[in-house]
């Protein structure tokens, strides 16, 4: 997780704690900070520790334990750590020089590691899927789920030049906005949502609605709302519209035609 993607899951988790979000959206949150090293310069730059603080206080036991264990865990990995500050000069020191006559300047502080940069896809973009970009979507535990994941997933990086660690992490955003509209995700409504958003993403003239989802210009709930027409494209709905016309003008022809044959007969 690099510091881009922590400083999204902060901003995440703010959001859920003042929408009050239902403890299985804070979950989902909070599962991937489990597999993130922590460092104090990342942990103060993005405040990810105090609205993971904020989760201990959650009424949901299992809420409360993973917040309760990422905290704990982050402390004694970040005490683990030598400090960067540089020892002080000792007393007495005359240019620089302290009394043994050893250089009273402190010794250069250990490199920072850097964070890695965000994974690319090795794929051309009209042929990436989860399973090219190499991305593991089994982020609930349910077969389902996971799959309703992958199916957005594919649907997302269609065409698209992002990172498959983005991507992932904003099908998941969408799946989980799904499963909280139309659980369990047994339902015959889930599953038949979850298949109309991704053929709407993979269509090559929807564009701008799989920019607009990835970067959350359209909210996931809001997207997983909407119907068959908000989904289409302006050119689909341009086309459509031609369509109808066309087919107005001959069937008001064919019924013209039909009048004109029924008055010469007379």
């Amino acid at each position: 997780m690099d510091a881009k993607q922590l400083q999204e899951a902060a901003i995440l988790l703010k959001k859920a704690h003042e929408k009050d979000e239902p403890p299985s959206t804070i979950l989902t949150l909070l599962q991937p900070l489990e597999k993130w090293a922590p460092t104090e310069d990342l942990m103060r730059s993005s405040k990810i520790g105090v609205y993971v603080n904020k989760c201990r206080n959650s009424k949901d036991p299992k809420v409360n334990a993973l917040a309760s264990n990422l905290v704990n865990k982050w402390k004694k990995a970040v005490q683990k750590k030598p400090g960067t500050a540089s020892p002080a000069p000792g007393k007495g020191g005359v240019n620089g020089v302290n009394g043994t006559g050893r250089s009273g300047t402190s010794s250069p502080a250990p490199p920072v590691k850097k964070e890695a940069p965000p994974r690319k896809h090795s794929v051309a973009p009209e042929k990436r899927t989860a399973k090219e970009d190499g991305v593991n979507t089994g982020h609930t535990g349910n077969a389902v789920r996971d799959g309703c994941i992958m199916l957005i997933y594919n649907g997302l990086c269609f065409m698209s030049e992002e990172s498959p660690d983005d991507v992932l992490a904003a099908a998941t955003r969408v799946e989980e906005a799904a499963f909280q509209e139309y659980a369990p995700e047994t339902s015959a409504t889930y599953k038949q949502k979850m298949r109309s958003l991704h053929l709407n993403l993979k269509m090559k003239q929807n564009t701008e609605l799989r920019k607009d989802v990835y970067s959350g210009a359209i909210d996931p709930k809001r997207f997983v709302t909407m119907t068959s027409d908000e989904l289409k494209s302006e050119d689909q709905r341009k086309e459509i519209k031609k369509l109808e016309k066309e087919n107005m003008n001959k069937a008001m022809t064919a019924v013209e035609e039909k009048a004109i044959s029924t008055t010469a007969l007379q």
